[in-house]
């Protein structure tokens, strides 16, 4: 799994912080935006599992800080159930300009009540889950009891919350009631998967009830038998995810590449508008390569220079163990380090020649062999390294032909 931190502006200019976490060496199929419960941060337990399990069905899952809380930027007592709404809709317009438009929110606690408000915001959402959500937004206003006096006179309040001071603002207390959940639910028009623990005694599974109640088919219930509100074990966060992964196939387009053709050993197609993720077939096994993101690519797979240090690596290790064997060598294991660079000509203190401006590509390879190995055999190990065929053939002048397939 990859991890890259991104930022993006909320409506009133605050930066908001936020995690992208993808599945390595492949391509995302979809794209997911996660939001946090009230007062929490895309650092909690359970959002870290769920992700890491959406991931491993190979989705990509956003999650932030909405504004004023965590590394996001702006004052907590000035945002509202309405500005969590627009931060969900600024990532969704992140996505759309940086990657690609997420099919999926997913929304945890009152996350869960606003993913369910801009779902219709947001024309790329498919799908919709939410999990442990209160079917009305104004639910978390019993967490401001004896607040009501503060909130009249000066237009805000602190309140404890989990052990925390939060000041709240007026304005999120006046937002959360006049929100209409009949309404928001009803007018979806997306499918839904409410998740819910019937032991949850922070929101009732009464308030999953009456999501199901208003919203329209297509809509499932998972009961989440068992968990608590904050999914702190985290079997039970993991299997969330990977409920929503199976679920959200039914209703999201997921592409299946099909087997390329050919007729030599090894096929590599690149389409016109996937920037530089190259799908390979080297016999029935499927490959990807990808440049990074720093030279535009979407680091999607190893670079062709990767697989090429991959290539001599795995060739070294499988002709050392071949001899060693073939020996009855005593040899455990062999791990293999390579590196790629171009150097002058001039610096390497050797018989090869560089190219025309003097230059030539230098391989490094260090290797590390795990076994009970006297001197003599260690050094017969590394001559046989310089043996392998890979190795030979990088050694050797290569003549390649390139021709047009004809159809």
């Amino acid at each position: 799994m990859t991890s890259t931190n991104v930022k993006f502006l909320s409506d009133s200019g605050e930066s908001l912080k936020g995690v992208l976490q993808a599945p390595s060496g492949v391509p995302a199929h979809n794209y997911v935006i996660f939001a946090h419960c009230f007062t929490c941060n895309k650092n909690l337990n359970a959002i870290r599992h769920i992700s890491a399990a959406l991931v491993a069905n190979g989705f990509a899952v956003l999650k932030f800080d909405f504004t004023g809380l965590g590394e996001s930027e702006g004052e907590f007592s000035q945002t509202s159930f309405t500005s969590n709404i627009s931060d969900l809709v600024k990532a969704a317009d992140f996505l759309s300009e940086h990657y690609h438009p997420p099919a999926l929110l997913v929304g945890h606690s009152l996350g869960g009540a606003a993913v369910l408000a801009a779902a219709v915001k947001i024309p790329s959402i498919d799908a919709v889950v939410t999990i442990g959500a209160p079917f009305a937004p104004e639910h978390v206003e019993h967490l401001f009891d004896g607040a009501q006096d503060q909130f009249e006179q000066t237009g805000q309040a602190r309140v404890n919350i989990g052990g925390r001071a939060f000041v709240i603002g007026k304005q999120f207390v006046d937002d959360i009631r006049s929100q209409d959940p009949l309404q928001t639910v009803g007018s979806l028009k997306r499918p839904l998967m409410i998740m819910h623990a019937p032991q949850d005694t922070i929101v009732g599974i009464d308030n999953a009830a009456s999501i199901y109640k208003a919203a329209k088919h297509p809509k499932s219930f998972i009961s989440l038998d068992g968990a608590d509100h904050l999914l702190t074990n985290p079997e039970d966060a993991i299997y969330v995810g990977n409920t929503i992964a199976a679920w959200a196939s039914r209703y999201i387009d997921i592409p299946v590449h099909e087997n390329l053709q050919t007729d030599q050993e090894v096929v590599v197609r690149l389409d016109g508008q996937a920037g530089y993720t190259t799908f390979m077939q080297v016999g029935k096994h499927k490959l990807v390569a990808d440049e990074p993101v720093s030279v535009g690519g979407s680091d999607a797979g190893p670079s062709p220079y990767g697989y090429l240090l991959a290539g001599l690596g795995a060739c070294t290790a499988m002709t050392l163990q071949m001899y060693a064997r073939r020996k009855k060598w005593d040899l455990h294991s062999v791990d293999v380090h390579l590196s790629h660079a171009k150097i002058h000509a001039d610096d390497c203190d050797c018989d090869l020649q560089g190219d025309d401006k003097g230059r030539l590509d230098k391989i490094n390879r260090l290797i590390d062999l795990q076994g009970t190995l006297d001197d003599q055999q260690i050094k017969r190990l590394l001559e046989i390294a310089d043996r392998c065929p890979v190795h030979k053939t990088l050694e050797t002048e290569v003549l390649v032909t390139t021709g047009l397939l004809v159809r």
